[in-house]
């Protein structure tokens, strides 16, 4: 997937960093709000989705490989009975090159006036630029990018399997993104030219094409969600979730929410009560689009490296996947979605 980094300094406004962590979390003396009861989390059932988006082939922009899985994401959607649209675009990377991308929108309950969004992305960087001997080659993008996909279509699978009395109280959106991979990292690529270079003094990356196109042209037309979710990173044994930074800015009873219903689930092993940098992601542009969107993304929460060491590199493959990791996160999410 992308290579993540701390937020530039066109996103100051959106991204002080506190002097020290919000301590206000769910305490030993507090009694929590009995849970309504939500679907069980096949892990299992993710970790196929994973399987077989990776077993496509890396999913870079311009490949056959990257249009098959496109086409099967669509296909499972639409199995599950969801409205599913298509957003094709086109956007020049970094080094020039034009990519043929498509975003992708699945609605589940298309008629519900709440709605809360998943997003995730799906497509994989072209290079493993942190990998000491595979610099250039593809990545399988398991984690970084198959794992947020594999936990949507599982959720979309489990809703669409509920009887109407068992349905949330919301509609739920799945928006996954493309080409938000395909990057310039100054400290792995200071050898290349980066021609969006300009972008960034005007608030916009050459990280993240999919959501950037997105934020411009909302699809649905005037979309206006409760808040969303950012899937990203989320499949790795050991995943570790601090509170990202932008997502407190943006939407810190969203970040509460989920990082205390995990904690009251038996997750907090995962979602660590502890915060993290802002970092240049989709939820950056979700949220300039006005829809209050938080970050789970795997980070270190010790040292001084924000990414795991598969981050960007041959190692990202199925060896990392962690069926527990799928679980937590997708019990969680669906748990945050069962109490609207």
């Amino acid at each position: 997937m992308k290579l993540f980094r701390l937020a530039p300094l066109a996103l100051a406004s959106l991204l002080v960093l506190t002097g020290c962590p919000d301590k206000k979390t769910t305490t030993e003396t507090e009694t929590p709000a009995k849970l309504p009861v939500a679907p069980v989390f096949n892990p299992d059932s993710a970790y196929a989705f994973v399987a077989k988006q990776v077993a496509f082939g890396p999913r870079v922009p311009n490949t056959a490989a990257h249009v098959k899985t496109g086409d099967w994401i669509i296909s499972r959607f639409k199995a599950y009975g969801l409205t599913v649209r298509e957003q094709p675009f086109e956007a020049m990377a970094f080094d020039g090159k034009m990519l043929k991308s498509r975003n992708i929108i699945a609605q589940f309950q298309p008629q519900a006036a709440r709605r809360v969004t998943i997003f995730a992305h799906w497509d994989t960087r072209p290079f493993a630029d942190k990998d000491e001997k595979n610099k250039n080659a593809p990545l399988d993008g398991a984690s970084d990018g198959a794992s947020g996909v594999g936990i949507a279509l599982e959720m979309a699978r489990i809703l669409a399997a509920q009887p109407d009395s068992l349905t949330p109280a919301v509609g739920v959106d799945f928006i996954l993104f493309d080409s938000e991979d395909y990057g310039y990292d100054s400290s792995t690529q200071g050898e290349l030219k980066n021609r969006l270079a300009g972008l960034e003094s005007s608030g916009g990356s050459s990280w993240c094409l999919g959501s950037q196109y997105w934020s411009k042209n909302m699809l649905p037309a005037n979309y206006k969600p409760e808040y969303g979710i950012l899937l990203d990173m989320v499949g790795a044994k050991n995943g570790k979730f601090s509170r990202e930074d932008l997502s407190r800015q943006s939407a810190r009873d969203v970040v509460d929410k989920v990082w205390n219903i995990a904690a009251q689930i038996g997750y907090s092993d995962y979602f660590l009560f502890q915060d993290s940098p802002g970092i240049t992601d989709d939820h950056v542009f979700t949220n300039q689009a006005g829809v209050r969107t938080i970050d789970i993304i795997d980070h270190l929460p010790v040292g001084d490296d924000y990414f795991p060491a598969y981050h960007h590199t041959t190692q990202d493959n199925m060896s990392v996947i962690d069926k527990r990791t799928l679980k937590a996160v997708g019990q969680t999410v669906l748990q945050t979605i069962y109490g609207e």
